[in-house]
């Protein structure tokens, strides 16, 4: 059987059905989760996906971050469930305290669209072990508030336990501290990252390479690594 992977759909999502789509394409089983309901329906993982969640109003990912279904999702999260969250889910894991520091308006203060190079920094998660250390990708960006922030003290923590999942390669495009767009909890089942990987899982459809227009899909391995991890789990 597919892995059943569940989409969580807030008021203002954007990139649900995307997000679905990729984990067809992994051979994973897309499982639709709504904001106000308890139940997960038995997914064995959970995709948080992008948007604008609630309008983003206080701020982004604020009020997502207390809707009925997070109450679920953070405790199977802390259970060990493995939780991706791209660009809007990103602030939600944020602001639900999966995962540390905060985000807040680009430095230029306009909203940034852009096929955007990472460096990958930790290969070691559910959701990037397809990826190898320092492996240079392309992945779509498109933001108004990914500028990453934090303390001095929870800066020298991540970086000192590798929880750095991928930075800005060429260019920050938001002034994001350390160049961080993206992290992972020391348990390695919750990443959050702001560029959008379910733009890049098909060939004509993603960034441009330099093989050929659109052909960019190094998005396609994060779907991939929890697929395969989740196979494996149950095997």
């Amino acid at each position: 059987m597919m892995p059943r992977i569940g989409v969580v759909t807030f008021p203002g999502s954007l990139d649900d059905r995307d997000a679905q789509r990729a984990i067809r394409r992994a051979d994973g089983e897309p499982v639709a989760l709504w904001h106000a309901d308890h139940d997960l329906q038995d997914v064995e993982a959970i995709v948080l996906p992008g948007g604008f969640s609630y309008g983003d109003y206080l701020r982004p990912g604020a009020i997502a971050a207390v809707s009925p279904i997070m109450t679920e999702v953070v405790a199977a999260a802390n259970r060990g469930l493995p939780v991706l969250g791209i660009c809007n889910g990103f602030q939600v894991l944020v602001e639900s305290h999966l995962l540390p520091g905060g985000l807040i308006r680009n430095a230029h203060q306009q909203f940034i669209r852009r096929d955007q190079k990472l460096i990958v920094e930790n290969a070691d998660t559910a959701w990037t072990h397809r990826f190898q250390p320092g492996e240079e990708i392309v992945i779509p960006l498109k933001n108004g508030d990914g500028g990453y922030i934090a303390n001095d003290e929870t800066l020298k923590y991540l970086e000192g336990e590798g929880l750095v999942a991928f930075r800005y390669a060429g260019v920050n495009p938001n002034g994001s501290l350390n160049d961080i767009a993206g992290l992972s909890n020391e348990r390695g089942n919750v990443v959050g990252l702001m560029p959008h990987p379910e733009h890049a899982v098909e060939a004509g459809f993603g960034p441009d390479t330099p093989e050929a227009m659109r052909s960019g899909i190094d998005g396609l391995r994060f779907f991939e690594s929890a697929v395969e991890a989740l196979v494996a789990r149950a095997a």
